[in-house]
């Protein structure tokens, strides 16, 4: 098929044959006549000098008012386009083919990132979201999940808070600049999880006007080295009246996982929890019974004076608080 420019006054009757390289000269001048203003945009007036306007002539393709129908060289004809049955495009924009949604090609790829997507939120939300307090523990997390993070203050010789780290350093804590455990008391404020030991029972330091229980002070003191500013993982029971999550817990000595709550039996720093209800010790009931039996035969801590002596941290419990209530 043959192709040929031609330029064409805005009289009809005239038209005249110019080289491509003329055209693209005639072009730009055109192009620099109009920003200048000599010539305006938009169609010519019935008044105006006459213009010039360009267009694709073909040797079988029909024209409108003189001029030719203009097209991309590399689109099909009319002709071509009949006899490849080829659709017009208005049509094939407008028509929904489910061919595709029924592809596997396009559902395989969809499947997969929608379930990629699923398990990520599940496991952010199971395993790598920070817990800030124990009130908001979900119930799905007692008996089944443990937290892992810092110790930022002991309270008693039986608590202390912990600051939850989910993920520890391979989720980036304690590594990355914005996932440091604070470091005082305002930034850790409603930001820690409160902790008690699960299956111990403590002697009680002085508060509330009570005096200090023996061995109180060997037992707060031992905890507190023993833990404080440590990194520990607390299997989570329940949640006790004071809002505490009562837990069995276990830190990390010389590469050995050690459970702190025995530990302070075998010192003799802590008796086995005696409540009539509530109380936990997971599957170690009989193992801190025996651990403390062994505590007594050795005469350890609370068990290395006069027997006739000895209060359990129970039975000062019981005494103080019927002290108080008197008073």
């Amino acid at each position: 098929m043959a192709y040929e420019f031609c330029i064409k006054h805005n009289r009809p009757t005239e038209s005249a044959m110019i080289p491509l390289g003329t055209l693209c000269q005639l072009s730009a001048v055109i192009c620099k006549e109009t920003a200048k203003g000599m010539i305006p945009p938009g169609p010519a007036p019935r008044d105006h000098p006459p213009l010039v306007t360009v267009a694709l002539r073909s040797n079988n393709l029909p024209g409108q008012n003189g001029l030719p129908a203009m097209r991309w060289p590399w689109s099909p004809t009319s002709e071509e386009r009949d006899e490849k049955k080829i659709p017009p495009l208005a049509d094939v924009l407008s028509e929904t083919h489910w061919s595709h949604y029924r592809d596997p090609r396009n559902i395989v790829p969809v499947v997969v990132l929608t379930g990629l997507t699923l398990s990520i939120a599940a496991l952010y939300r199971s395993y790598l979201r920070r817990i800030p307090q124990a009130i908001n523990i979900e119930p799905r997390y007692w008996r089944r999940r443990s937290l892992f993070g810092r110790v930022t203050s002991v309270g008693d010789a039986d608590n202390f808070r912990l600051f939850h780290t989910p993920g520890g350093r391979l989720a980036g804590w304690e590594i990355l600049p914005w996932r440091k455990v604070p470091k005082t008391s305002k930034e850790l404020k409603e930001k820690t999880v409160h902790i008690r030991l699960a299956g111990i029972d403590a002697p009680e330091l002085a508060h509330f006007g009570k005096p200090a229980q023996l061995f109180s002070k060997e037992a707060f003191d031992f905890l507190n080295s023993y833990i404080l500013h440590r990194r520990v993982r607390a299997y989570v029971y329940r949640r006790d009246q004071y809002d505490r999550a009562v837990a069995t817990v276990y830190v990390r000595k010389w590469l050995l996982r050690r459970d702190v709550g025995l530990q302070m039996l075998k010192r003799g720093l802590a008796t086995v929890y005696e409540a009539k209800s509530g109380a936990e010790f997971g599957k170690l009931e009989e193992r801190y019974r025996s651990t403390e039996k062994w505590a007594k035969l050795k005469k350890k801590g609370m068990w290395s004076g006069n027997k006739r002596d000895y209060e359990s941290p129970r039975n000062y419990k019981t005494r103080t608080g019927q002290a108080t209530q008197s008073a």
